[in-house]
């Protein structure tokens, strides 16, 4: 058999690869990337490549992420179902539900006091331990008990050792912020510089200070003041609060 046009054939391609390669081009690209190296788990048994596997549909009725923050328009537009709300919502606090201290008081109330969070002693009723009876006397001092008063808390269960920053980014200011919107009191009392920096306020440097409360067209006059624990453990700064007190509901009735 004659061989001369074969031969001819592989002169012919090893001279056009010569030319090229002179020309400097010793590579043969493509415009789209090739992937060279087959993973072994898209190879068959004998090494070829697989086809294609075909992505998993995303399901249509898959859950919508988890939400990380409240979100003011979804706030309870009553006070009622915001204290049904209050109990269940897990971004208030991520532990079970069932350890949180429910909300006391009416709408409408001549003072809302709001405090950081439940006493470690609180099981069915907000402060029943020694800060509560710290406010008891001093409500009594004032004139008032707490039939009379709106309490709450910034948090729904006791906490030793409360994340406020977290709380903050989460939302729990616009929650407290609509909590007193929709009691309405006549005056506010916020005890603990952490309730007062979540409705945007600085923390008060002395154990008594006089606010306003500005928040979706209402104003209403408030009195912040350290914690009941730090109340406690300083009799000089019960004595300013109370001189505070004083001067505020003299302003008050003018």
């Amino acid at each position: 058999m004659d061989q001369a046009p074969n031969r001819q054939f592989l002169d012919d391609i090893t001279g056009a690869l010569g030319w090229w390669r002179e020309a400097g081009v010793d590579f043969d690209f493509l415009d789209a990337p090739r992937q060279w190296i087959v993973p072994e788990d898209e190879q068959d048994e004998n090494g070829e490549r697989l086809p294609p596997r075909r992505r998993p549909a995303v399901e249509e009725n898959a859950p919508p992420p988890m939400p990380t923050r409240i979100d003011p328009a979804l706030l309870p537009a009553d006070l009622s179902a915001f204290r049904e709300w209050w109990m269940r919502e897990s971004l208030l606090d991520d532990s079970d539900p069932s350890g949180r201290i429910a909300l006391r008081g009416e709408a409408g109330a001549k003072l809302m006091i709001v405090v950081e969070t439940p006493e470690a002693q609180d099981s069915d009723e907000l402060l029943t331990g020694p800060q509560g009876k710290l406010l008891d006397a001093m409500l009594a001092a004032f004139g008032t008990e707490r039939e009379q008063v709106y309490l709450a808390s910034a948090l729904p269960r006791h906490d030793p050792v409360p994340d406020w920053r977290l709380a903050a980014e989460r939302g729990v200011g616009d929650a407290l912020a609509r909590h007193v919107n929709l009691v309405s009191p006549q005056r506010l009392v916020v005890l603990g510089g952490n309730v007062l920096s979540l409705i945007g306020h600085e923390s008060p440097q002395r154990a008594a200070v006089l606010r306003q409360f500005h928040h979706e067209g209402r104003d209403i006059p408030l009195l912040a003041g350290w914690g009941l624990a730090a109340l406690m453990q300083q009799p000089r700064a019960k004595a300013s609060f109370w001189n505070a007190w004083l001067e505020w509901t003299k302003v008050e009735n003018g």
